[in-house]
C-alpha cells in the first residue's frame, strides 16, 4: 500500500543582522521558534535560528521582499545545530569585528572610499560577507582578491544603503523602542516629503529624520491612517456655516475628534466633530465599529448622493461636483432643459498655436495633413516642464 510522502513545511530562519530567508524542512516535528537550525547555503553551510513557522511563515513569505518575491524556497534545513555547534558559531560572532578590523585596514591601503559597515562569517567559514556604503560606484576587485589571500577564504563585498544599514546593525529611535526596520516592518519602502505634509508635521528634517538621516520609517505606514481619518473633517482653511454663522475652518485634531474654527470677527471656539455635524445639519459619516466595519468608511445605505446635497442647498466638495451634473443630467433627461456637464477651464495657447487654430477655423490653412502639431500648448511658446534659467 503507497502511502503519501511527507510534506516539506516552510520555515523561516534569522541569520545576523537581521537577515532572513526561507527554508524547507522534511521532519516529523517541526522546531520551536527561536531553535538553533543549521541550514544549506550555497556551497556550504550556515547556522541560524528559527523565526516564524506555519500559517505565520506562510503568510511572511506571500508579503516580505525575501519570500515570493525572491522565487520559490528550494533550499532545506539539514539539521538541529547541536549545543558545540552553537558555541562554535558563539566564537565565529566574535571574530566578525577582527575580520571587518582587517579588510578596512586594506581599504586605506588601497586609497577606497567607502565604509565597511559589518562583516559575517558563513558558520563553515568558507565565505566572508562584507557589508559596505559608499556614495560613489566603487572599484573593489583589488581589493577582493587581496582579502581571499588574507582570509583564505570566499569573499563577497555587498552595498547596502543608509538605511539598510541602520536595519543591519540595529539600535533605540526617537521614540525610544527598537527600530522599526529591524523589529517588525518587512520592507524598506520609499519615504518622501508629502507624507510629512500630509501629517501636518514640522518640515524641519532633524525632527522627522531616524538615526540613519532619512526620514523616519513610521512616517510610510501610517500615513493611510491620516489619509482615512482626514476624511472625516472639513478641510482646513475652508468656510462653512454652522449655528453660529460663518467660520473658518482653522485645525483639526483627528486624534480627540475636535475642530477648531474662528469667526469673521475673530473669536475662536474648539467643537467636537460631532457637535460642528449636528449644527451643519450632517449625519456622522462614521460606521459602527463594533458591527465589524471600517471605521472610516460611510455605510452606502448612510451616504447622502450629490443629488440629495444639491436639491437641499448642501456644500459640495470639488470632487463630487462632476458626480452631481451627471446625477442632474439624468433627471432631466428627456426634458427640455438639458444641463450640461462641468468643463475643463480654457488653456490659452501660445502665438503659433493660436495663430494655426485661427487659420484653420478661417479655412485659409489646414495644418500638417497628419493632423500633427508642432507648436506648443504653453503659454509664451516653452514647454510645461521646462523652467528659466
Amino acid at each position: 500500500m503507497l502511502t503519501d510522502a511527507p510534506r516539506s513545511e516552510l520555515l523561516e530562519v534569522a541569520f545576523k543582522g537581521n537577515r532572513r530567508e526561507f527554508f524547507l524542512w522534511d521532519g516529523e516535528s517541526v522546531p520551536a521558534v527561536g531553535a538553533p537550525v543549521v541550514v544549506e547555503v550555497d556551497r556550504g553551510e550556515d547556522l541560524g535560528r528559527i523565526h516564524a513557522t506555519g500559517a505565520l511563515a506562510n503568510k511572511r513569505f506571500a508579503g516580505v521582499p525575501h519570500g515570493a518575491a525572491a522565487g520559490d524556497a528550494t533550499r532545506r534545513v539539514i539539521r538541529l545545530a547541536a549545543p558545540d555547534e552553537v558555541k562554535r558559531e558563539a566564537e565565529l560572532r566574535a571574530e566578525d569585528e577582527i575580520a571587518r578590523r582587517k579588510a578596512m585596514e586594506r581599504v586605506r591601503a588601497h586609497g577606497l572610499v567607502m565604509k565597511l559597515t559589518d562583516a559575517e562569517w558563513q558558520w563553515d567559514r568558507k565565505k566572508l560577507t562584507i557589508c559596505f556604503s559608499a556614495e560613489k560606484r566603487v572599484d573593489f576587485r583589488a581589493l577582493v582578491r587581496e582579502l581571499a589571500t588574507l582570509f583564505r577564504a570566499r569573499i563577497e563585498l555587498k552595498q547596502i544603503g543608509v538605511r539598510d544599514e541602520a536595519k543591519r546593525l540595529d539600535g533605540i529611535g526617537r521614540c525610544g523602542r527598537q527600530f522599526c526596520s529591524a523589529s517588525w516592518l518587512p520592507e524598506l519602502r520609499p519615504v518622501n516629503l508629502g507624507v510629512a505634509k500630509d501629517q501636518k508635521l514640522s518640515l524641519n528634517p532633524s525632527q522627522i529624520s531616524g538615526s540613519c538621516g532619512r526620514l523616519m520609517c513610521c512616517l510610510r505606514y501610517e500615513h493611510e491612517f491620516y489619509v482615512q481619518a482626514r476624511k472625516r473633517f472639513p478641510k482646513e482653511g475652508k468656510i462653512i456655516t454652522t449655528g453660529r454663522g460663518e467660520e473658518k475652518v482653522v485645525t483639526c485634531d483627528i486624534f480627540n475628534d475636535r475642530v477648531t474654527l474662528r469667526a469673521p470677527d475673530g473669536e475662536s471656539r474648539v467643537i467636537a466633530l460631532a457637535e460642528l455635524r449636528r449644527e451643519m445639519g450632517d449625519a456622522e459619516p462614521v460606521a459602527h465599529v463594533a458591527a465589524g466595519g471600517d471605521p472610516f468608511v460611510v455605510p452606502t445605505e448612510e451616504r447622502e448622493s450629490p443629488l440629495d446635497a444639491a436639491v437641499s442647498g448642501g456644500e459640495l466638495a470639488p470632487e463630487t461636483e462632476g458626480d452631481v451634473a451627471a446625477a442632474i443630467s439624468e433627471s432631466v433627461q428627456g426634458g427640455a432643459t438639458p444641463v450640461a456637464r462641468d468643463r475643463r477651464p480654457h488653456r490659452r495657447r501660445g502665438r503659433r498655436g493660436g495663430r494655426r487654430g485661427r487659420d484653420a477655423r478661417g479655412g485659409s490653412d489646414q495644418g500638417p495633413a497628419d493632423g500633427s502639431s508642432s507648436g506648443s500648448d504653453s503659454e509664451g511658446g516653452s514647454s510645461p516642464d521646462e523652467t528659466g534659467d
